[in-house]
């Protein structure tokens, strides 16, 4: 156990030591991780919304491809990507491999169908009931969508919390294209899982702890937004 607590003391002396390489992985995680959730809310609600209120061709079938997209293995998307940005693949001319780009394409790949579930299940149960109030009232069709805005702020921001959870805590796909290099493509878990191999758990510890602190802070705000109490 004593090892342990020693990783715990290294860890903290690490991240107080304001080591360059260390905050630069830290940025570059959170740029990653921020990059890949916004842009996979900008498609997972409204196409949860619109899943969740209309009904169309096919529903049911797309319904279970976005349960199922919801789980995805990691290093399968990992190598969905590579293939496509490699050299060869059909996008290999951007050059995209080992880059952040592809880093934030994979996570995009991953949250996307997270946030449109999440959005989808809650939307199909409330939905109605608002659409129904907006007509009532007479509202327009900007009345409704702020309604809806309102009335599901707490399902949106659940949604976006657990797709940041997801994006920030990956390491199978960002490290397929990503590559883990040293001051370019290297993020927190892939750092917390080349040192733990290596067996500088101090490393592993210190990174670990950033990794925590990073979910209780957007988890306190997702609690402080919704007003839970």
């Amino acid at each position: 156990m004593s090892y342990i607590l020693d990783g715990f003391k290294e860890a903290i002396n690490l991240l107080l030591s304001l080591n360059t390489e260390i905050y630069s992985i830290i940025l570059l995680s959170i740029y990653v991780s921020i990059s890949s959730t916004i842009i996979s809310a900008l498609i997972g609600i409204p196409a949860g919304f619109y899943m969740g209120l209309k009904n169309f061709r096919f529903k049911k079938t797309i319904t279970r491809i976005i349960y199922t997209c919801m789980s995805l293995p990691p290093v399968v998307v990992g190598l969905l990507v590579a293939i496509l940005i490699s050299r060869r693949g059909p996008l290999g001319e951007y050059e995209l491999l080992f880059t952040s780009t592809a880093m934030i394409s994979a996570q995009t790949l991953l949250v996307t169908p997270i946030i449109i579930g999440i959005v989808f299940n809650s939307t199909k149960e409330r939905g109605p009931a608002i659409l129904e109030v907006c007509k009532t009232l007479g509202g327009t069709p900007l009345d409704t969508l702020i309604l809806l805005f309102r009335e599901m702020k707490k399902t949106i921001l659940v949604s976006i919390v657990t797709g940041f959870g997801r994006a920030i805590s990956e390491v199978g796909a960002v490290m397929i294209v990503g590559g883990n290099i040293k001051n370019h493509t290297r993020v927190m878990t892939s750092f917390i899982a080349m040192n733990n191999s290596m067996g500088n758990y101090s490393m592993s510890i210190a990174m670990g702890l950033v990794l925590l602190s990073i979910s209780f802070f957007t988890n306190s705000i997702l609690y402080n937004m919704t007003g839970d109490r």
